[in-house]
């Protein structure tokens, strides 16, 4: 089975490298952004052609929440036109695609986890890039998973747990925001989530299981709880306050809840979840 994942620079391209060992009946194929441009239709098209993989990993994206407000060009080329040359490339070579979406596609209302089915209504320029990616997806492809996700870190790349502890060897003591409620997501477990996804399609193809699904860490928890939490695992000693979002004004406003039901996946694909806490605990 041959795997082409995309953006493999990026934080969860790397988590897919880390274990890719794991997986000895997959041939992965790893390309980088500048490898496989997928804001260039013929260069995307080509290299499908080339590889003919069964399932493409969609890890590129524009991530940068707060420039995607004065860089929504750009955004909006990765997130929405790159995403629609990788569906119609897939769509061109029988391929299965595996794109990975965001928590900011809601705009945080809710007061529950929010469902699949929720209603959609970002607030700023990633989130409906996003979006519009996903409808791009339903469009094109019958077959294809989209994996709405939050809060992703790891030891990879740019993320919050790698700012917090850079900050905490500068400062003796830092603000982080205690009213937006989410669920950090550990970039293996995503990784591994989304093989475990793959392998159950490759054995199950007969079922349509094609569809948006929700893919977290359990457990619910604050940025300065996230914050705390991981000052505590790496035995930093660091004061942390408290601060509402009105005292860190961003570009873009973030959802002040964006708990991801994760029923659906666990039902559908049997994938055991742990929590935010046990894995920062375990990937420290």
């Amino acid at each position: 089975m041959v795997v082409l994942v995309t953006g493999s620079n990026g934080q969860l391209g790397q988590a897919l490298h880390a274990i890719a060992a794991n997986f000895a009946d997959v041939d992965f194929i790893f390309k980088t952004s500048t490898e496989l441009d997928i804001t260039n239709k013929e260069h995307c098209i080509a290299v499908f052609e080339a590889i003919k993989p069964d399932y493409c990993i969609n890890a590129a994206a524009y991530t940068a929440v707060d420039k995607a407000e004065s860089e929504a060009d750009k955004a909006y080329a990765i997130n929405v036109k790159g995403v629609e040359n990788i569906a119609q490339s897939c769509k061109n070579t029988n391929t299965t695609l595996v794109h990975v979406s965001t928590d900011f596609v809601f705009d945080g209302s809710n007061s529950i986890p929010y469902t699949e089915e929720d209603q959609t209504n970002p607030m700023g320029v990633y989130g409906q890039t996003k979006l519009e990616g996903e409808v791009i997806v339903e469009h094109i492809l019958d077959r294809y998973y989209i994996i709405r996700t939050s809060w992703v870190y790891s030891q990879f790349a740019n993320n919050f747990m790698k700012t917090m502890l850079r900050l905490a060897s500068e400062r003796d003591q830092l603000s982080v925001v205690n009213d937006q409620v989410g669920t950090p997501t550990h970039a293996v477990d995503l990784a591994n989530a989304l093989l475990s996804i793959i392998n159950f399609d490759a054995e199950h193809q007969g079922l349509k299981l094609s569809g948006i699904y929700n893919f977290s860490n359990e457990g619910v928890c604050t940025w300065y709880d996230f914050a705390k939490k991981i000052f505590e695992v790496n035995h930093i000693e660091i004061k942390v306050n408290p601060i509402g979002s009105e005292s860190y004004p961003t570009p873009a406003k973030r959802p002040a809840y964006s708990v991801l039901d994760k029923t659906k996946i666990k039902k559908i694909f049997g994938i055991a979840i742990p929590d935010w806490d046990t894995s920062l605990l375990n990937n420290s």
